[in-house]
């Protein structure tokens, strides 16, 4: 059976203040756990006028201490702005808070600009080649296992130890993540939604084909993240999409704002040029009634052999934003009583 998941950026929208966001994801995430979704994730992004979770391990404590059920996790850790042993002091901290229920997803990309991720780290220039030697460390210091022979670090453990640990994931939009999933024999997720599908099938099979299997996860385990988005008409999703048509077009010039309403949307003068990238857009998008989509993502999950579909909505009103999650809940027969 096909699980689904949420990835939650804690999108800040036009005529809110930005710290209304962080609530809005805490009241989803237990909206969703309500609904049986798998997991609740949560993004990381730093001096962003668009997405306002700039500290995920903070948010993923407040999920965790306040739902009984969903699994809680970062998507993802930008692993090169940071120590490998805080990340794993950090999470083995949330594993406490929530034992078993904790993901811990990886990423390599710095989630911001060049001078932002400087400012989070002087050695950011360097920092994104030892990603590899940074997750085999994580890895051992989340086991409470030694690091390898040799290592000026060993003697340290990262605490406070338990009987249970994350689960950690690689998260990506390129072949690069799928490799270092593999070898270290991780779950990998890769981030459809940044790329509108564009490398998801090549990413996907070279992480199946140069699969090592580790002790905790014996088969390669992948996961797709779609932006996703139900309404009960097929005229309310479009409504609702025109939100995101225009986010998109400053996105895709380098521009990140705050996301638009569907006034503000229907009220901007298009371009001849930005009408035509908006059909490509609408083309290639996952909107409309609950049917349709869950048609579509189940269709895209069949093709690239996935197990689960973490699903990101980025909606103005937070109200049509559950009522999305909660229909698309209802089209996969999602069981809100599971344990």
């Amino acid at each position: 059976m096909l699980r689904l998941s949420v990835l939650d950026q804690s999108t800040v929208v036009t005529g809110r203040a930005p710290d209304t966001s962080i609530r809005e994801s805490i009241r989803l995430a237990q909206h969703c756990e309500a609904l049986g979704y798998q997991r609740y994730w949560c993004a990381e992004h730093h001096n962003s006028e668009s997405q306002a979770g700039t500290a995920p391990e903070i948010l993923i404590a407040a999920i965790a201490a306040t739902t009984t059920r969903i699994r809680v996790g970062s998507a993802g850790i930008m692993l090169p702005h940071y120590a490998s042993l805080k990340v794993a002091e950090q999470f083995r901290v949330l594993d406490a808070i929530a034992p078993g229920r904790i993901d811990l997803g990886l990423g390599r990309a710095p989630g911001s600009d060049g001078l932002t991720a400087y400012a989070l780290n002087p050695q950011a220039e360097t920092a994104a080649e030892q990603f590899p030697a940074q997750v085999r460390d994580l890895l051992a210091w989340l086991a409470g296992t030694p690091l390898m022979e040799g290592h000026p670090f060993r003697s340290i453990r990262a605490q406070p130890q338990g009987p249970t640990q994350p689960e950690v994931w690689i998260l990506g939009s390129s072949d690069y993540g799928a490799q270092v999933a593999a070898y270290f024999g991780l779950p990998f997720c890769f981030a459809h939604f940044i790329t509108d599908g564009g490398g998801a099938a090549q990413a996907l099979s070279l992480y199946r084909e140069g699969y090592r299997p580790s002790e905790r996860h014996p088969a390669p385990h992948a996961a797709v993240c779609v932006w996703a988005m139900a309404a009960d008409t097929e005229a309310e999703a479009a409504r609702l999409f025109t939100s995101r048509e225009l986010w998109r077009l400053g996105r895709d010039r380098g521009v990140f704002t705050a996301l638009p309403s569907p006034e503000e949307a229907a009220a901007y003068s298009y371009s001849e040029a930005e009408r035509a990238r908006v059909q490509r857009l609408r083309e290639r998008a996952f909107y409309g009634t609950a049917d349709q989509v869950s048609a579509r993502l189940r269709t895209l999950a069949a093709e690239l052999e996935v197990e689960e579909v973490a699903i990101l909505t980025t909606l103005h009103d937070p109200e049509a934003r559950r009522r999305s999650y909660t229909l698309l809940a209802e089209a996969f027969g999602l069981e809100a009583a599971a344990a």
